[in-house]
C-alpha cells in the first residue's frame, strides 16, 4: 500500500503504544502526514514521530484527552495549522477496559468512565475532525470483538460501550455518506498491553490455541487493516463492524 496516501492528512487517537502507534507507523507508510494523540505514552509517540521523520515523512505529536471536547478540537486545529488544510483520516483507538467490575460491583462513577473513555471519546474525536475533513475522507473507529459477544468477566460495560461505538459507526456512515466513510474494526486477541492488564497468560495461551490461526493477533496486523480502510481501496466500504480475530469468532 505504499504511496496510496500520499499527500493524505490522517489523525490518530491513542497514538502512543501498542495499536494506535502501529497505525500512525503503517499510515505514514503508505504515505500519510500523522497527527498522532497520546494521553500518557510520550516515549512512544515521540519516538514514532522520530522514525516517521526519520523515513521523510510528516508527523506531530500531541498530548491530549479525548474524553474532553476541548482537547479533541485543540488536536484537530493542530493537524490543520501544522501538517495541511484539510484532515483526510481519523482512526480513533481511544479507549479501554479500565477495570474488571460485576454490576454487582460497579457504581456509576465506574460506567460513566468507561462509557466516555470509549463511547464519547469517538463523539468528541469525529465533532472535532468533521469540519475538516474533505470529500472521500475516512473515519475509523476501534470496537471489538466483546461489542459482539459480550466481553470476558467484568467487562459488561466495556463491551456495551464498545457496542454502543459499533452502531454509532453505522449511523455515521448513513448521515455522512457519500462523502465519508465511517467503519470500525473489532479485534479479537491481540497481542498488547491491554491483555497484559488485564487477561491471565492461561486464558490467553487458550484463546490462541482454539483459534483457527493458532496465534494472537499483533498491532500490526490491525493496522494494516485499518489503512486498507483508510484507503481508496475500500472506497465502496461503510458502516460495516469488521471482524479482526484470526477466525475466533464469526459474525
Amino acid at each position: 500500500m505504499t504511496g496510496l496516501l500520499n499527500g493524505k492528512v490522517a489523525v490518530v487517537t491513542g497514538g502512543g503504544r501498542d495499536i494506535g502507534r502501529a497505525c500512525a507507523m503503517r499510515l505514514a507508510a503508505a504515505g500519510a502526514s500523522v497527527a498522532i494523540n497520546y494521553h500518557s505514552s510520550a516515549e512512544g509517540a515521540e519516538s514514532a514521530v522520530a522514525e516517521i521523520s526519520a523515513a521523510g515523512g510528516r508527523a506531530i505529536a500531541m498530548q491530549g484527552d479525548m474524553t474532553k471536547a476541548e482537547d479533541a478540537a485543540a488536536l484537530a486545529a493542530r493537524a490543520i495549522a501544522d501538517l495541511g488544510g484539510q484532515i483526510d483520516t481519523l482512526v480513533h483507538v481511544t479507549g479501554g477496559l479500565v477495570a474488571r467490575k460485576t454490576i454487582a460491583e460497579m457504581d456509576i462513577d465506574h460506567w460513566n468512565r468507561v462509557m466516555d473513555l470509549n463511547a464519547t471519546s469517538f463523539f468528541h474525536a469525529v465533532k472535532a475532525v468533521l469540519p475538516h475533513m474533505t470529500n472521500g475522507g475516512s473515519i475509523i473507529g476501534l470496537a471489538s470483538q466483546a461489542g459482539r459477544d459480550g466481553g470476558g468477566p467484568g467487562a459488561s460495560v466495556y463491551a456495551a460501550s464498545k457496542g454502543a461505538l459499533m452502531t454509532l459507526t453505522r449511523g455515521l456512515a448513513k448521515e455522512l455518506g457519500p462523502d465519508i466513510r465511517v467503519n470500525s474494526i473489532c479485534p479479537g486477541m491481540i497481542d498488547t498491553d491491554f491483555h497484559n492488564t488485564f487477561s491471565k497468560p492461561e486464558v490467553r495461551a487458550h484463546v490462541a490455541n482454539i483459534t483457527p490461526l493458532k496465534r494472537e493477533g499483533t498491532s500490526e496486523d490491525v493496522a494494516n487493516l485499518v489503512a486498507y480502510l483508510a484507503s481508496e481501496e475500500a472506497a465502496f466500504i461503510t458502516g460495516a463492524n469488521i471482524d479482526i480475530n484470526g477466525g475466533l469468532l464469526f459474525s
